[in-house]
């Protein structure tokens, strides 16, 4: 467990290294050592407004920052954070996933989009999704070409994790009517997956953590109800060392802890 501080608005790891962005105005990342779970330093992102997420990509070396204030995407070289440069989405950014040829894809939850952009910031492509995915917090391009993807926010009634097709339909499930029934989601929030294709699902107010399967069928929660205080709001998976990074936030403080998958 990493030592409380400020609330928590992203969380990604590079080689031996944990990145957490804390305090929504903030321009510094905390960085943390992986072994022993201390801190290091801090990394400066000059005029970073209000973050949502972070994701690091290993074969870029660096981490994208969404930043809602300007609408933009900040890119971070690491280990160091010696160069960084930004681009802009034009619409809201929320959550950030990297795709398997390391582009970077965001999700936009105004215009429920999901553009894909280069290391450079180059627009490669945009899927609009369709009506009915109310509020989608984030999206994971999976190895089969479609997409994971978490919908739900507080004013809408339907609360889903969908698989989507390339052209944006959904093609799978599941969820549905907002809830703490045994296959009801309350703000699924965030996403992790692994090599085969489980989804990790941050399932915010009901406060746990469940596993689906490539089909989106439940296999059982990673982390049980109210194992943790307050609301999980963000995931991390280390595939190579089958570590899952949970972060919560509880009365404006945010933790991260570690669960062994």
């Amino acid at each position: 467990m990493l030592s409380e501080g400020e609330k928590i608005y992203g969380v990604t790891s590079l080689d031996n290294l944990l990145y957490v962005l804390r305090n929504k105005l903030s321009e510094e990342i905390e960085v943390f050592d992986t072994d022993t779970y201390s801190l290091q330093h801090c990394l400066t992102v000059p005029k970073l407004g209000n973050k949502s997420d972070i994701v690091a990509c290993p074969h870029n070396r660096c981490a994208y920052i969404s930043d809602s204030s300007h609408n933009s995407i900040h890119r971070l070289a690491l280990p160091y954070g010696t160069s960084v440069t930004n681009w802009p989405v034009s619409n809201e950014p929320t959550r950030l996933s990297v795709t398997g040829s390391h582009n970077i894809l965001v999700t936009c939850r105004d215009v429920k989009k999901i553009k894909e952009f280069n290391t450079n910031g180059k627009l490669l492509r945009q899927l609009q999704l369709p009506l009915d995915i109310a509020s989608p917090s984030h999206t994971i391009q999976l190895s089969s070409g479609q997409f994971v993807l978490c919908h739900g926010g507080p004013a809408n009634p339907v609360h889903r994790v969908c698989l989507v097709d390339s052209e944006g339909r959904v093609v799978q499930s599941y969820g549905g009517a907002r809830g703490s029934g045994s296959r009801q989601l309350h703000f699924p929030c965030h996403l992790a997956v692994d090599r085969n294709d489980f989804a990790f699902v941050a399932d915010m107010h009901n406060h746990r953590v469940l596993l689906l399967s490539p089909s989106l069928s439940h296999v059982h929660d990673v982390v049980r109800r109210r194992q943790f205080d307050g609301g999980l709001v963000r995931l991390c998976f280390d595939a190579n060392k089958r570590l899952l990074c949970v972060a919560f936030n509880e009365n404006r403080r945010g933790r991260v802890a570690v669960v062994a998958v």
